[in-house]
């Protein structure tokens, strides 16, 4: 074994441990279906879920192609999110700065964030109706909870000599929030980010599951009321790889704006 090879390994090590545990367990499952180990009803074999995918890929699904129906989720995901962290940022900012309004506010945010989506999911239907702006809700609220929270706890964990050192320097409000607070917390508003963006990402199934016709998500609900498992299976492997990038295009985003954080994040 030549020794750039051996450095290399030493170098992914943990990367090629990893894509080793992912190609056992493709293994595991083409061998235990064509050993008939698994029943085909649960556990299709690997080759109807490749079929499955190469069908819908080539003619879409219920009219729409794939491309579409992930296109879709993405965008309420994008467009939730992002009001979510604009919103939520700003206000946790706030709430940081002031004991008085973090108590109006955080007895509602706390009482909100751990109802499961599905609970108010209802309501918001009934007050927004049936089109993407109740989705899109529904993805707001669950990601803006882990953004405000994180915010929050960012800004009331600087250091008071930091905040008192900037003060006796001449810094005044203006500049004591934009060198001194923001990037103090930033770090902690980007980890709340990654928190979020999985959180409403795992809240896509119950966001597309009402009168909904598009979506990755909305996709595996429907394909599994038909007992479309093949379908389902790809769908689901499709909504992993795809949170696997986002997680991963954040981990990079975190890494370039907080340059110090790049082996926590």
């Amino acid at each position: 074994m030549s020794e750039k090879l051996l450095i290399f390994i030493q170098k992914h090590r943990y990367a090629l441990i990893s894509l080793g545990s992912v190609l056992a367990l493709i293994v595991f499952w083409w061998v235990g279906s064509l050993l008939d180990l698994f029943n085909p009803v649960f556990i299709p074999p690997i080759g109807s879920v490749w079929e499955a995918f190469l069908k819908t890929l080539r003619d879409g699904y219920k009219g729409y192609s794939l491309l579409y129906h992930i296109g879709a989720s993405m965008k309420r995901l994008f467009i939730a999110v992002t009001l979510a962290f604009a919103a939520a940022s700003a206000l946790g900012l706030v709430c940081g700065m002031s004991k008085t309004v973090l108590a109006i506010l955080d007895p509602f945010i706390e009482f909100y964030r751990a109802l499961p989506p599905l609970a108010y999911n209802t309501l918001i239907v009934l007050w927004l109706g049936i089109g993407d702006e109740s989705k899109i809700a529904l993805l707001f609220l669950s990601a803006f909870a882990p953004i405000f929270i994180q915010t929050v706890f960012g800004v009331q964990r600087i250091p008071r000599d930091r905040i008192n050192g900037a003060r006796s320097l001449g810094a005044d409000r203006f500049r004591l929030f934009f060198k001194v607070i923001f990037p103090s917390a930033l770090p902690d508003i980007l980890t709340g980010l990654r928190t979020a963006v999985g959180v409403a990402y795992a809240t896509l199934v119950a966001a597309e599951m009402v009168a909904s016709a598009s979506g990755i998500g909305w996709m595996v609900l429907d394909a599994s009321k038909y007992i479309m498992y093949s379908t389902v299976y790809f769908g689901i492997i499709i909504m992993g790889l795809i949170a696997i990038l986002i997680d991963a295009a954040l981990r990079q985003l975190i890494g370039l704006v907080t340059p110090w954080q790049r082996e926590t994040a």
